[in-house]
């Protein structure tokens, strides 16, 4: 057997530790090494077209709860590791719901492997008060637009993004993730691959000549500051020194830091990525999109997070369903 490191994410898994989870009837005697068992699941993610942030998401909090429950074999896992864990997170209760969806879609892989065989995590429920997330309000983001200093590199990228994320409802990772050819000036849209979105689908967005053009500025500016640091990409929105934004599973980008002290410098409460996001559905309903449109339009697979999204007042919801009687 070789003794070279497999190094998958987190994990390094000797060859021999390999072999010996292969081995139904080492594994039926309950011995799978924890490291063994991930490095097969997170493989099985990548060949079965995981985007690698949702892996490299999993990989972190499975780890963490690895590490805080002194996990070493598939058969510690149980009940009484998976509250100690919850118990000793000090964390809100919607990111222990989080990260328990997490844990659970990983555990339900060891279960199709047949690795456990009853889902004793399937009663585990955290409960959490729902907050209404209010979108940003539309003379706020205009008041922002004015107020940004678009005479410099930074403040005119700033400018263009939150335009393009509350005209088109775009995520604040797609952003980063938009490059060159994903902008058709000649039809005005957006043509977005899979790669670019949450849900792995293609999508088309219009585009306006206003934003076409500033979109253009951007990229020449954007030339100008690769060519002077040396870098090589075709993203649209990049750093000062050239560099893409996205270079984690994390969306705290360098737009989304801005916008954080953008709210603060000019005192206002709900600007951030996803307060834009929900500000552009809310323009498309107050326009007459119906609900349908609005959630392919958002990328969205679930018409109730639309309805979330659109937090639609009761009087409102009442005035417009008078029209159908």
């Amino acid at each position: 057997m070789s003794n070279r490191k497999r190094k998958h994410g987190i994990f390094a898994v000797n060859g021999d530790l390999v072999a010996l989870s292969s081995n139904k009837e080492e594994v039926q005697k309950g011995c799978m090494p924890i490291g063994a068992a991930l490095d097969m699941i997170f493989n099985q993610m990548r060949i079965g077209g995981n985007r690698p942030s949702t892996i490299e998401s999993y990989e972190y909090i499975i780890k963490q709860f690895v590490d805080v429950c002194q996990i070493n074999y598939v058969e510690d896992i149980g009940l009484e590791k998976l509250y100690h864990y919850l118990d000793v997170l000090n964390v809100k209760p919607a990111t222990k719901l989080i990260r328990m969806k997490s844990i659970k879609a990983v555990l339900s892989k060891f279960y199709n492997n047949g690795w456990i065989k009853d889902r004793f995590w399937s009663n585990i429920q955290i409960k959490i008060d729902k907050e209404v997330k209010k979108g940003a309000k539309e003379s706020d983001i205009y008041k922002l637009l004015q107020l940004i200093d678009q005479t410099t590199f930074i403040g005119f990228r700033d400018a263009v993004a939150i335009k393009l994320m509350y005209k088109t409802g775009i995520r604040i990772r797609t952003l980063g993730e938009l490059r060159e050819r994903h902008i058709d000036f000649e039809k005005l849209c957006m043509n977005l691959d899979g790669s670019t979105l949450k849900n792995l689908k293609f999508l088309k967005l219009p585009i306006d000549e206003e934003l076409a053009e500033m979109l253009k500025m951007l990229i020449n500016l954007n030339d100008g500051i690769r060519a002077h640091y040396g870098m090589d990409n075709k993203n649209v929105f990049i750093t000062q020194n050239g560099l893409a934004m996205n270079t984690s599973k994390s969306s705290n980008c360098a737009i989304s830091k801005q916008l954080n002290k953008y709210s603060k410098r000019f005192g206002l409460e709900n600007i951030n990525a996803h307060a834009i996001r929900r500000a552009y559905a809310k323009r498309l309903h107050d326009k007459g999109a119906s609900i349908a449109i609005i959630s392919k339009a958002l990328g969205h697979s679930d018409l109730a997070v639309t309805t979330q999204y659109l937090d639609l007042d009761v009087e409102e919801v009442a005035k417009d369903l008078r029209e159908f009687l």
